[in-house]
């Protein structure tokens, strides 16, 4: 005799729970036991009751002794089967756990919104006003063929112009750009979302799209946000109704049910990788989904990062090229600042005096903070916390050190190799350097944009706005000049990517410049620079590939970081060899021992693409092996996994 089954995902980050689990649904629970809605079930091994969602329900012959659903928490099914198959997708392709994807998409239930929700009538498709779809299509026309393109689903790339566009409150022209690619989605009945790095993004698309889509079609996802927001944003997207989605990296799995287009804004952003495990790229789970689901994949920013240029180069990507093509006014100051204690070149100071009579001027710099970095003052080296070894910094002229690891106050600091007391300044950050652009220019307005001073916006009087990179202001109608500092200390840094970074970060402070005016970028020289004053930022990303290729380095070769107790990484590593077996030997390097802890090993591993599927499921099931083989631990609790994976580490290094 055949009983109904629900075959549930229950919500646990143990590995070994990480499948579909079968349980009887009783009587009393089979007309509210629907796909999707969330249960509690009992688990046998470890005599609870834990949270779950119901994936399918399927008919068994009753030959099998399952457990019984205990309840039905809610008969709202906020898990789609295309949900779980695209969190199912991305787990596996990152060796991770599909219930770890699912708690960045489906927020914490909120009772009275979610019976709200229940109660009241679904939305009905509303579609933009005939002006606003007019507007959408004279902005996309500067593409040739990107119409055509989001209409038939295809994958492509653009650079968005580098300046900013006045509408009512200024944003950035690559924020028209995607919002007018949406508008014509959202136009043709289908929905959008749009997925950038952080808030002030966010907030200039959502300032884009306002008054040209209905208020009840433009959704925003933001973790950020009270959880009934969120909550009830996360609801309506899973109406049937079309919309637009806006937020930040967990919104490419937002579930809307027809999806038309999924647009990444700057992928090389870090913020889009996700810090959790899987620690999933929003630009990898973006090129699942649209595999999986279809619909147009839109990469813009100001920059090419070399992931997506390897797309362009396999032809998996197609690039769409403005009809006129616009730059940036870049000016290279190779020299430094003529004086000792100077930082701005004489030709870059006179630009700041002449633009600075005609509205504000941005000057980037590295660091926030007076000075980040301090040495001996007499051997020169750098000053360290007596407590625990940290760099010290001062937070003000004549202030006493601090350490930037443990907060310790340096009372008393001597030097240890010349004996010395006394510190001095090895750089400058946000407030020095504020300070001495003060005393140069009296009688102007300094403002301080960085972490510990928010700004997001300035006016168009004159003002000198000193910021850290990514925390750069809009200017109303651009900046007149843009100074960019500490360019040769930004590319000292030891990262695989740190060229690529510079470039993003300059490019991104370049194009918030108002047309024609100048952008110095002071002590660099060489190919990064280059890019910059050519404005060919794509071809940079194609020579790094073309670099990085013989040396099996990312984003050429996939790579595995693998971390753990000896014997466990030596497992992991003889299950990969197994399951590959032409993976040259050459593709593993380590292991080694960690030097903050040595009874813990790492090893990365380096693949192709295509033999990612049997490097991922040996090293998950390596994972979930060794987590059955860790016992538990004091208390009766499962003891700490001896096998960590992450699968493509952004800058890998042993």
């Amino acid at each position: 005799m055949s009983r109904p089954v629900a075959r549930v995902l229950i919500d646990s980050p143990l590995p070994q729970l990480d499948r579909l689990f079968d349980y009887r649904i009783p009587d009393a629970l089979t007309a509210q036991t629907l796909p999707g809605v969330r249960v509690r079930v009992p688990l046998r091994s470890a005599g609870r009751v834990v949270d779950a969602f119901v994936v399918d329900l399927v008919d068994d012959d009753g030959s099998r002794e399952l457990s019984s659903l205990e309840a039905v928490v809610s008969p709202a099914q906020v898990l789609p089967a295309s949900l779980y198959a695209l969190a199912r997708r991305v787990a596996d392709r990152a060796a991770g756990s599909a219930s770890d994807i699912l708690r960045l998409v489906v927020p914490k239930r909120q009772v009275r919104v979610e019976k709200a929700w229940l109660a009241a009538d679904p939305p009905a498709p509303t579609a933009p006003a005939p002006e606003a779809r007019q507007w959408a299509d004279e902005q996309l026309a500067g593409f040739p063929g990107l119409t055509e393109a989001l209409a038939s689903g295809e994958r492509v790339v653009v650079d968005a112009p580098p300046r900013p566009d006045a509408a009512g409150i200024t944003i950035g022209a690559w924020a028209t750009l995607l919002a007018a690619a949406a508008v014509q989605t959202l136009g043709a009945g289908r929905s959008a979302v749009l997925v950038v790095p952080d808030h002030r993004d966010q907030a200039q698309l959502e300032a884009a799209l306002a008054g040209r889509v209905p208020e009840d079609a433009l959704v925003v996802d933001d973790a950020a946000r009270p959880n009934p927001e969120r909550y009830r944003a996360f609801l309506r997207t899973l109406a049937t109704a079309p919309c637009i989605v806006v937020g930040k990296r967990s919104a490419v799995y937002a579930p809307v049910p027809e999806l038309g287009m999924l647009a990444i804004w700057d992928d090389g952003d870090p913020l889009l990788e996700e810090p959790l495990a899987p620690y999933v790229h929003a630009r990898d789970a973006a090129l699942v989904r649209q595999e999986l689901h279809g619909g147009a994949l839109l990469f813009a920013g100001h920059t090419r990062t070399t992931d997506v240029e390897r797309l362009v180069g396999v032809g998996w990507v197609r690039e769409i090229a403005a009809a006129r093509r616009e730059t940036a006014r870049v000016i290279l100051d190779a020299a430094q600042a003529s004086r000792p204690g100077e930082r701005v070149p004489s030709a870059a100071f006179q630009t700041a005096r002449e633009a600075l009579q005609h509205g504000p001027v941005l000057v980037q710099v590295a660091r926030p903070g007076y000075a980040p970095v301090l040495v001996c003052a007499q051997c020169r080296a750098p000053a360290r916390c007596a407590h625990c070894g940290g760099p010290l910094h001062a937070r003000a002229p004549r202030a006493v050190p601090v350490c930037t690891w443990c907060g310790h106050t340096a009372v008393g600091w001597r030097c240890p190799a010349c004996e010395s007391e006394r510190v001095r300044f090895a750089s400058s950050g946000s407030e020095r350097t504020a300070d001495e652009l003060g005393r140069a220019f009296p009688n102007t307005r300094v403002i301080v944009a960085d972490g510990d001073h928010l700004v997001l916006r300035v006016d168009d009087a004159p003002a000198l706005v000193v910021a850290t990179r990514g925390a750069e202001p809009i200017a109303e109608g651009g900046y007149r000049a843009v100074i960019l500092l500490d360019g040769e200390r930004m590319l000292l840094a030891d990262a695989l990517r740190i060229g690529e970074s510079c470039l993003r970060w300059w490019s991104n402070a370049a194009a918030l410049a108002a047309s024609g005016a100048p952008v110095h970028l002071v002590g660099v020289t060489g190919p990064v620079a280059r890019a910059l004053a050519t404005w060919n930022q794509a071809g940079y990303a194609r020579s790094e590939l073309a670099a990085r290729a013989p040396l099996l380095m990312p984003p050429t070769v996939r790579v595995a970081a693998v971390t753990g107790a000896p014997q466990a990484v030596e497992r992991a590593l003889s299950d990969v060899r197994t399951a590959v077996p032409t993976l040259p030997p050459a593709a593993v390097l380590g292991p080694v021992r960690l030097e903050d802890d040595p009874a813990t090993m790492r090893a990365l591993v380096r693949f192709e693409y295509g033999e990612g599927r049997p490097v991922t499921e040996a090293l998950r099931a390596a994972v979930v092996r060794e987590a059955l083989r860790g016992g538990r631990g004091r208390g009766g609790g499962r003891a700490r996994n001896t096998l960590r994976v992450r699968v493509d580490v952004p800058d890998p290094e042993l």
